[in-house]
């Protein structure tokens, strides 16, 4: 399994190595890992971008100092606050209409084990009105981690975002953002690692999701930055 870790120089450079990730998997067959710190930003989705208040809520994301960009696939906007973790796994696909419900619970399970081995019992599910809300999501006192997944005819990339801190912070801009968009968001539903008893560094909760996905595997580790 190749492992990629750092990031990118700027948000596009750094988007662009996990794209070159999957299509380098859905050319030779092997899986690849990344779990790093993007970049402060919101990442808004096509949806977002079809609503009216969109230029509003880039404005919003701007004015409390996060980087407004869009993203190529569907769901609302999530924010990073240079402490938020992201991970990415990409996959051969042999079939296009199988194993997207395998691949969802592989991965909801890993960052379970992993949240657990750095002291946070998290379940599955999330609260109302929560950001960027969706059927894969893990909770403890709040959202913390939110799951998607794109398959394209060779790889899929299931991908995620777990807050490891800044839950008031990322919750004060995500009221801003969703209120422009007109989207109901409850910014009580924000959780975090460090709010849940883990740590409050991202590093010791990028090693343990990055251990749980590679498992017993043999990693090849590559730099992005």
């Amino acid at each position: 399994m190749r492992v990629l870790r750092g990031r990118a120089a700027t948000v596009d450079a750094d988007r662009d190595a996990t794209a070159r990730m999957l299509s380098t998997t859905g050319e030779d067959g092997e899986p690849a890992l990344r779990v790093w710190t993007p970049h402060r930003q919101v990442a808004f989705g096509r949806r977002d971008a079809r609503a009216d208040g969109y230029d509003a809520a880039r404005a919003a994301a701007a004015d409390r100092g996060f980087q407004p960009v869009e993203r190529d696939v569907g769901g609302r906007a999530v924010a990073y606050a240079g402490s938020t973790l992201a991970f990415a796994l990409a996959e051969p696909v042999a079939d296009l209409r199988g194993g997207i419900d395998e691949r969802y619970e592989r991965a909801t399970a890993a960052v379970q084990r992993a949240l657990r081995s750095v002291g946070v019992d998290a379940e599955r599910g999330e609260p109302a009105d929560a950001f960027c809300p969706g059927t894969h999501s893990l909770r403890s006192d709040g959202k913390l981690v939110g799951i998607a997944q794109r398959v394209r005819q060779d790889a899929a990339l299931v991908a995620g975002v777990v807050i490891v801190t800044d839950r008031e912070e990322l919750a004060t801009v995500l009221t801003d953002v969703y209120g422009a968009l007109g989207v109901p968001f409850d910014p009580d539903s924000v959780g975090s690692v460090a709010a849940a008893g883990g740590p409050a560094e991202p590093e010791p909760v990028r090693a343990a999701i990055e251990g749980a996905f590679v498992g017993d595997r043999d990693a090849a580790v590559e730099r992005v930055d």
